[in-house]
Parts: C-alpha cells; sequence; structure tokens
C-alpha cells in the first residue's frame, strides 16, 4: 500500500469491546485513529472511560462528523441489527471503504435465520453475500477479496478452532458432541446488570440461553460447512463470577483408528505455525489465567475414562480473541500485514 497508515473509525466506542478495540488500535504501527464514535458521552475523552486510554485519541463524537471519504476502514462493535443500517448506507457511496462487524449481523448465512434467530428484520439481505465469515485462522488469502468482514462470536471462536480441523480429517465422530462453556460476564456487554438483574452475578456461577442460545445458529452452521452434514451436538452457556475469560470444554467420540494422542499431535501440527493458537501436552490442566488480555487460543487434548471418548479444553479471552483482538487479527490478514501487529 502507498499509504502508510490507514485512517480508521471506530463506531461503538465505549464498550466493553470497544475500549478493548481502541487500546489494541491504538498500540498498531499501521494505523491511525481518526474517528471514535457512541451515541452518548458526546465531546468527552476516551480515557474517562479507561484509564489505558490516551488523552491524544480522539474525542468521542456521533457519526455525523465522520469524513468517509478520507476513511480506509470501519469498525463497528454495536447492538445487533445497527451495523447492517451503517453497512447499507455507506457500502455502495464509498467502494475503497471497508467494515469489519463485531455484532451478529452478517455471521448468519440466510436472512430467515437470522430473522428467527434475532428478531430483527435484515435491512442488508443484498450484502450478505458479500460478506465474509472470518475465524482469522481459516480464512487465509480469501479474506481480501471482501469489504465486509464479519467476525466470529465468541463462543463459537472457541468451539470452532479445536474442532473445524478434526472434523475436516474425520478424526471425530460428528454425533453427540457436548460442548459447556463458560464465560466472564462482561459478554453479555455493558448492560449485563440488567440483563441479569435478579442473579448475583459477582458471586455465583449460573447456565443461561439453554437450548435457544443464539450462538448455537452459528456454530451449526459452521460445523456444517466443513461436515456437510447434519451435526449432533449440544451447547450450554454459564456465566462465571469473573470479568473476563472463557473455557471451552467439548467432548466428542472419537473414530476407532484415533486416539487421544493422535488428535493432540495433529492439531499440534496443524496450529504449530500460527502465531495465536496453542496446542498443550496431551492432558493439560488449563485455564484461562494465561490467555487473559491476550490474543490466544489455548488447547488441551484429555483423556477421559470413557474407551474412544475425550474432553477438548479450549480457552480464549472473551474480549479479544473472542471479539476485538479476532477483529485486528482480520484486519491485518485484510491488509496483509504481519498477523501479529498489534497484537505481541
Amino acid at each position: 500500500m502507498s499509504k502508510i497508515k490507514l485512517n480508521i473509525a471506530i463506531i461503538g466506542a465505549t464498550g466493553f469491546t470497544g475500549l478493548d478495540l481502541v487500546f489494541l488500535l491504538s498500540n498498531h504501527p499501521k494505523v491511525k485513529i481518526v474517528n471514535l464514535c457512541a451515541k452518548k458521552n458526546l465531546g468527552k475523552h476516551i480515557s474517562f472511560f479507561d484509564s489505558r486510554l490516551s488523552n491524544n485519541l480522539p474525542k468521542i463524537s456521533s457519526i455525523n462528523k465522520i469524513n468517509w471519504k478520507s476513511i480506509d476502514l470501519v469498525y463497528l462493535s454495536l447492538p445487533n441489527g445497527e451495523s447492517q443500517k451503517l453497512i447499507n448506507k455507506y457500502y455502495s457511496k464509498f467502494k475503497k471503504l471497508k467494515f469489519i462487524d463485531l455484532s451478529a449481523d452478517f455471521r448468519i448465512d440466510t436472512i430467515s435465520s437470522y430473522k428467527k434467530n434475532y428478531g430483527i428484520e435484515h435491512k442488508a439481505p443484498n450484502l450478505t453475500k458479500k460478506s465474509i465469515y472470518s475465524i482469522s485462522e481459516f480464512v487465509k488469502d480469501k479474506i481480501r477479496n471482501f469489504r465486509i468482514i464479519s467476525n466470529p462470536g465468541c463462543y463459537p471462536t472457541s468451539v470452532q478452532i479445536p474442532l473445524i480441523p478434526l472434523i475436516n480429517k474425520k478424526l471425530i465422530k460428528t454425533k453427540n458432541i457436548i460442548i459447556d462453556a463458560k464465560s466472564g460476564y462482561s459478554g453479555a456487554g455493558k448492560n449485563y446488570k440488567k440483563k441479569f438483574k435478579h442473579k448475583d452475578i459477582y458471586n455465583s456461577t449460573y447456565a443461561y440461553g439453554v437450548k435457544t442460545h443464539r450462538h448455537i445458529v452459528e456454530i451449526d452452521q459452521e460445523l456444517k460447512k466443513h461436515t456437510r452434514k447434519n451435526l449432533s451436538f449440544t451447547f450450554n452457556p454459564y456465566l462465571i463470577p469473573t470479568f473476563r475469560g472463557m473455557l471451552t470444554s467439548i467432548y466428542v467420540n472419537i473414530e476407532n483408528r484415533s486416539s487421544a494422542k493422535k488428535i493432540r499431535n495433529y492439531l499440534y501440527n496443524f496450529y504449530k505455525k500460527r502465531k495465536f493458537v496453542k496446542v498443550l501436552k496431551l492432558n493439560s490442566q488449563v485455564g484461562t489465567g494465561t490467555v487473559l488480555n491476550t490474543n490466544f487460543c489455548e488447547i488441551s487434548v484429555c483423556q477421559t475414562r470413557i474407551k474412544n471418548r475425550i474432553l477438548i479444553l479450549s480457552t480464549i479471552d472473551n474480549l479479544i480473541k473472542g471479539a476485538s483482538g479476532q477483529a485486528v487479527q482480520n484486519m491485518n490478514l485484510l491488509y496483509n500485514f504481519s498477523e501479529n501487529e498489534g497484537l505481541k
């Protein structure tokens, strides 16, 4: 690229994910943050919301202050239903403008499934096929053919990174998969107290969204792309009394010719050249503590007492690898930067 730095706008800069995004991009050598946008607190310094951030960054402004002609890339960290409206408005008007959307607006392939899952009529149905669902480890060079990058959900990221290589290689059975995932309460967003107002969120662990969690459709859709047949899995999410971090336990049956050791070695070799996936030794203990505030996913493959049934543990920071960090990683791939630029 001829330009030294990308001009960036972040819309939804004051949410949990938005603030992490601002922090990461403010330390990225190849971008310049031009606009930080929100609906409230206009004119305030971003440091008011996060002490890590500098007063030298742009003050909070409305999107009406954006000079769209000067922006190369816009990040959208907005509630579901909002990104699609903005992208629909500006996609055709500014041909060089690219979008990284951290909501679910372009994650679901079919408009009917999106409406059923999110209860919203999609405002940009013609653009869904012009977007790419991007778990960074799987898109490779394809991402550069798109201007709309759909950042995956945090739970689906933690599930797909260990499962997709194994499904593609037919090392595990696609029936009776159990996914048990625990997340810090930041995953519920800034309004988590309203969302879970009857719960003691700081001192309890509890299940929610059983059978109906919105990420089930996303996980099902993406895993089917790789198996080309129906999978049988259950997904159970839990909130734990910590701000950030995610630990996903995946119970799978393996093929007779396989073993826990073979599966661990296959995942290790699959990811050994990737920057952000660490496959640990067989039967390793794992927790969120080693991935907090990083873009890493750590995986441990464990034997169980049941023959041909193994446990795969996958841990990420739900706000970084599950959201803002992967969004920066996707930008690096989109513009052919080093994959770990700004994420070291």
